[in-house]
């Protein structure tokens, strides 16, 4: 019922994931991104005890691999379900029960991996894979383009009704996250969420307390004028 999309910017650390669905919110179960840990993803029939057992795991450093058959291991239900982890370092981990509904499977790239079942067809994992190592710029552009590209080449078979996105870099909390929950057009309406994010969100972000800066920037004058310069047209 779902295909998502998992990667790393080794360059910046910049984890993101992004996943559509014919699925009512999909995003508020399905990913699942920690900065400077991993991302990971929970579709099929979703367990959400994924996330919230593995994610401590792969904190700790534990290797995807490992994470991921230690939660399978535990689940009765693993055949019905899809997993894919990619941690901080690049490592990845996917697995795809035989019980789940085709077209179901996964591809992976270096610092990419796609999952997807309920699709179209392998065309699907493939074009959204293709077009994020095809693409440049931020990753939340990147992942947007790589969904897209699934959209355009079937995605889910159903239909579609939801999408999100999430993309984090140095703490615990992500720098965007963004979900289009019951939308006609989800991934147009999540580029359009993502392109409002940049208008003020994203400068607003850098100040706020992190790994880097416990209490952040509070002065309204600094934030306030840092997206005023942001507004300037260059040139």
């Amino acid at each position: 019922m779902t295909w998502s999309v998992l990667a790393l910017d080794p360059a910046t650390g910049t984890l993101g994931a992004a996943v559509a669905s014919r699925f009512f919110a999909v995003g508020a179960l399905a990913i699942h991104v920690e900065g400077g840990v991993a991302a990971l993803a929970t579709q099929a029939l979703i367990n959400p005890m994924y996330a919230i057992h593995g994610i401590p795991r792969l904190r700790a450093g534990e290797a995807p691999d490992d994470v991921a058959q230690a939660l399978l291991s535990q689940d009765a239900g693993r055949e019905h379900r899809q997993l894919h982890i990619l941690d901080a370092t690049g490592r990845i981990a996917a697995h795809t029960g035989g019980d789940c509904v085709s077209w179901c499977g996964s591809v992976r790239g270096i610092d990419v991996s796609v999952a997807g079942n309920m699709l179209a067809g392998p065309q699907v994992v493939q074009e959204t894979l293709a077009a994020f190592e095809a693409s440049a710029g931020p990753m939340a552009e990147r992942l947007l383009a790589a969904l897209e590209a699934g959209e355009k080449a079937g995605g889910d078979k159903r239909g579609k009704q939801s999408a999100a996105l999430k993309v984090a870099t140095r703490d615990l909390y992500p720098d965007l996250d963004i979900r289009a929950d019951d939308h006609h057009d989800p991934l147009r309406e999540l580029r359009r969420l993502y392109d409002v994010s940049r208008e003020r969100f994203a400068v607003f972000r850098r100040f706020l307390p992190g790994a880097d800066s416990p209490c952040g920037v509070f002065d309204r004058f600094v934030i306030d004028s840092a997206v005023a310069r942001s507004r300037k047209p260059v040139g």
